[in-house]
């Protein structure tokens, strides 16, 4: 029942809202974050203030909220000696994503989604992944199809594909996507090569390479995210030329430097509404936050639905 309704809304071209950042978040709250899985661990440390940052989100509006299970794939808690907690951290962070939605929506349909991304395991101390650590293209499959199932048991109602932009990683998070029977979404990201366009996970692809790779799928809704605020309206552009359906919105803010993020020059709440009402122009009607960006944003984006 609550994906009938948010795909008529997607459908009616409602203005809806995502929630902002989780791993960030958590961080920002005190919460405790690994060396090699991120933001991963905290949904077994932390499940309170993990549950109390679902339920902010909910209370200023947001229609779907996003397990912490970005980091979840065993290629990435294999790291922090975690690999086999690949399903039950899945499952967990869905559950306390659902009791955080049966304490504050008040009876509103709310959406929540299991994260699947294609994070790979990163250079110590850099903004860079580790080729020589990254699995081979069968256990990526794997990987992802193990996140996705776990968010199935647990009954998750849709799935949110994230950080998509490196084509060989696409194809499997299409397939397990594919695989689960549930909906989903597709956040890719992007930056400025000087006035360029390109696809970015620590490396640059042509981003229409990328988007193609996206068509290859079924995605009810494609947008930008993990994108820097500047890169979002061209990046938005240039998704439009290959893709005619809802697209969405959620950028990041400041810089990441593994096991944490740094919070400089986060832009202001009412800074990113006023350039959320020029992607609402471009057809964008979901809107959100990724890293860097918390509750003042998502209650400013908030304003936009009237």
């Amino acid at each position: 029942m609550i994906m009938t309704e948010l795909r008529q809304h997607v459908a009616d071209g409602d203005i809806l809202l995502l929630d902002g950042a989780t791993g960030t978040e958590l961080e920002r709250r005190g919460a405790t974050m690994s060396g090699g899985a991120w933001c991963a661990l905290a949904t077994e440390t932390d499940p309170d203030i993990l549950q109390s940052l679902h339920e902010d989100y909910i209370r200023v509006g947001a229609d779907v909220v996003t397990a912490n299970s970005f980091s979840n794939a065993r290629h990435m808690l294999e790291q922090a000696g975690a690999g086999d907690k690949a399903a039950s951290l899945t499952r967990s962070a869905v559950e306390i994503a659902k009791r955080a939605r049966d304490k504050a929506a008040g009876g509103r349909d709310v959406a929540v989604a299991v994260s699947l991304s294609h994070q790979m395991p990163m250079v110590s101390g850099a903004a860079r992944d580790d080729p020589e650590l990254r699995p081979s293209p069968d256990q990526v499959l794997a990987n992802f199809r193990e996140i996705v199932e776990a968010g199935v048991e647990a009954e998750a109602d849709m799935v949110m594909l994230e950080m998509m932009s490196r084509p060989i990683h696409i194809a499997p998070a299409l397939q397990a996507a594919g695989e689960s029977g549930l909906p989903y979404w597709c956040g890719m990201s992007a930056r400025m090569e000087e006035d360029k366009v390109v696809s970015y996970v620590w490396e640059s692809f042509a981003f229409e390479e990328s988007v193609e790779a996206v068509m290859n799928g079924s995605p009810e809704v494609v947008g930008l995210m993990h994108t820097n605020v500047n890169a979002t309206g061209p990046a938005l552009d240039c998704l439009r030329q290959q893709w005619d359906g809802p697209m969405m919105a959620y950028p990041d803010s400041g810089f990441f430097k593994m096991p944490r993020w740094q919070f400089t020059d986060i832009i202001a709440p009412e800074d990113l509404a006023q350039e959320a009402k020029d992607w609402k122009a471009k057809g964008v009607t979901i809107f959100g936050g990724c890293c860097g960006l918390g509750l003042e944003h998502i209650r400013a984006l908030a304003g936009l639905r009237g």
